[in-house]
């Protein structure tokens, strides 16, 4: 029987906005139904709090310093091996249908001569994926953003004449009068969408996943099911539109004091528009209603495939991962978006449901190992039977956790994060090579180191909302060194040499490679080449018929 994995993505999705992470009032089932099948890793951490550089991690199974795209737009290097890379030498079609905010290394492509239209091109280009429908929701008018050429011919066959119909009907309400309000202005977002709900991101590209299960028949494969929801811009459909009012909000999670002398880098992010936008507690209760409708939504598909799955035949052979690139601030610590490292930004919503026997033990565990997204890579592959590949993948598979062997695979989470695209690097007056920030979390005290500026602390033992900075106070100085040591014995690890293995190292005999070869270094004379070759059982004869 064929082995498969559909590897859900969500956009910007809380980790606490699901029914089984504790939130009291938005209720998914069917997310949940996977958590009850599965293993729920309460405690998993992206490698960097944006899209592009998140998603590129989890793809390549590598962080953020080393596969180099950065930030959202900088191109992932041409040569990064990615699950599709890993997949397909063991005869998995690996697809995608969505979004991966993948910009291709154009550059590197024209050096090696690759025609972005070849089979191998396009591959480069999608970030190893086969691109089934390569969807990134974001297509407003102009030519940066090139729209889903598919999705329009879809919604014209649907009756709707426009000629952007992802802007103007997804993404936009109608007042009474006819007039068109856009759903990149938060004060629309608590009314209802102009499309109907199926003809909407979500259920579209739900069934285009299921379009392609159909026509893989039995074909093992890697489907990449990517939503664009519940990112903005924030509105959605009826009837999810006024499913979630004021009073099933929860209340923003920030103090006044953190308002109060901040760290420099997070006292500018508090500035910023998106930020300040969410102090204003009519834009946020507006969001608020579509966001938890689109969660909604969401949740509603995931059990329409669920059920299309077991229709197929298919649920004992597929392995269902479902998780988010990054969270949301929704207004929490004076913040809107993402790309700081509080919880509510960095930390996700990660289930991994293995079908097989060996997992029975551990169905419905909540899981309070750390987790890192790179680890999905090295999961899948294991999964599939492939062998390990350390040397290049940096995360770790988890599931030794899943079949009860271990509790954890590692200590502490990193998460990186590079804002020399942002006004707040300028604001700052910091130079682009050094506006970086790196997160380090124990699973108590959370360390983020600020290049130029004094470090970020919290301890989430005593203080779980992240509301009081501890990096300026001399009594953690201790605590502090120790978390700074962890962060550059990271730093110092070997990421690079991605084309031979330590495997590969230890496997050869050092002392005498180069002897075998006829190269002689250190001997003093043939007495003690013989002598070494004698212990080693190699006839001097064979030097020199090399040599």
């Amino acid at each position: 029987m064929p082995k498969n994995v559909l590897f859900i993505m969500c956009d910007q999705m809380r980790w606490d906005y699901l029914s089984c992470t504790g939130h009291p009032h938005l209720h998914t089932p069917n997310i949940d139904r996977l958590a009850d099948r599965g293993v729920l890793f309460d405690r998993a951490y992206v490698q960097s709090p944006i899209c592009g550089p998140s998603r590129m991690s989890f793809y390549t199974g590598r962080y953020v310093s080393s596969h180099g795209s950065t930030w959202n737009n900088i191109p992932l290097k041409i040569g990064e091996m990615t699950l599709g890379d890993h997949l397909r030498p063991l005869g998995v079609r690996t697809a995608l249908c969505g979004k991966t905010h993948m910009t291709a290394d154009v550059e590197g492509m024209r050096r090696l001569g690759l025609s972005p239209d070849s089979e191998i091109g396009v591959r480069v280009a999608e970030c190893g994926f086969e691109p089934y429908e390569r969807d990134d929701g974001l297509h407003p008018d102009g030519p940066r953003y090139p729209r889903n050429a598919t999705y329009d011919s879809y919604m014209k066959e649907r009756g709707w004449p426009d000629e952007n119909p992802w802007q103007t009907v997804a993404n936009s309400a109608e007042d009474q009068d006819g007039n068109i309000l856009s759903g990149w202005f938060m004060e629309n977002a608590d009314k209802a969408a102009r499309a109907a709900d199926e003809e909407s991101e979500t259920p579209y590209i739900t069934g285009r996943a299921m379009d392609f299960i159909r026509e893989a028949g039995d074909t093992s494969w890697c489907l990449h099911l990517s939503y664009i929801k519940p990112h903005w811009p924030y509105i959605v459909p009826a009837p999810y539109h006024d499913m979630y009012g004021p009073d099933t909000h929860l209340d923003p999670v920030r103090s006044e004091a953190e308002r109060t002398d901040p760290h420099p880098v997070y006292g500018a992010f508090m500035e910023e528009r998106v930020s300040r936008a969410f102090t204003d507690d009519c834009a946020r209760t507006r969001v608020l209603t579509a966001y938890m409708g689109l969660i909604k939504q969401v949740d509603d598909q995931i059990g329409r495939l669920t059920t299309f799955i077991e229709e197929q035949g298919l649920t004992d052979e597929t392995m269902i991962v479902f998780t988010s690139d990054h969270g949301d601030y929704l207004g929490d610590h004076w913040m809107g978006e993402k790309e700081l490292f509080h919880d509510a930004s960095a930390r996700i919503p990660l289930i991994v449901v293995d079908p097989r026997r060996r997992a029975d033990a551990t169905r419905g565990l909540n899981s309070a190992a750390l987790v890192e997204a790179i680890d999905v890579v090295p999961t899948i592959l294991e999964f599939f039977g492939g062998d390990p590949v350390p040397h290049i993948i940096e995360g770790r598979s988890l599931l030794p956790i899943l079949h009860g062997e271990v509790e954890a695979v590692r200590d502490f989470v990193v998460s990186e994060y590079d804002y020399s695209m942002r006004d707040v690097r300028r604001r700052l007056g910091v130079e682009i090579k050094d506006a970086k920030l790196t997160m380090l979390f124990d699973g108590r005290w959370k360390y983020i180191f600020a290049e130029g500026f004094r470090p970020m602390l919290f301890d989430l033992e005593s203080d779980p909302q992240e509301l009081t900075d501890l990096g300026a106070d001399p009594a953690y100085a201790e605590e502090i060194a120790r978390l700074k040591g962890l962060f550059f014995g990271w730093t110092r690890r070997i990421s690079q040499r991605t084309t031979i293995s330590d495997a590969q190292i230890a496997a050869r005999d050092a002392r005498l490679g180069e002897a075998k070869a006829g190269i002689l270094i250190g001997y003093r004379n043939e007495a003690e080449l013989n002598e070494v070759l004698c212990e080693a059982g190699v006839r001097a004869g064979q030097i020199r018929k090399t040599s």
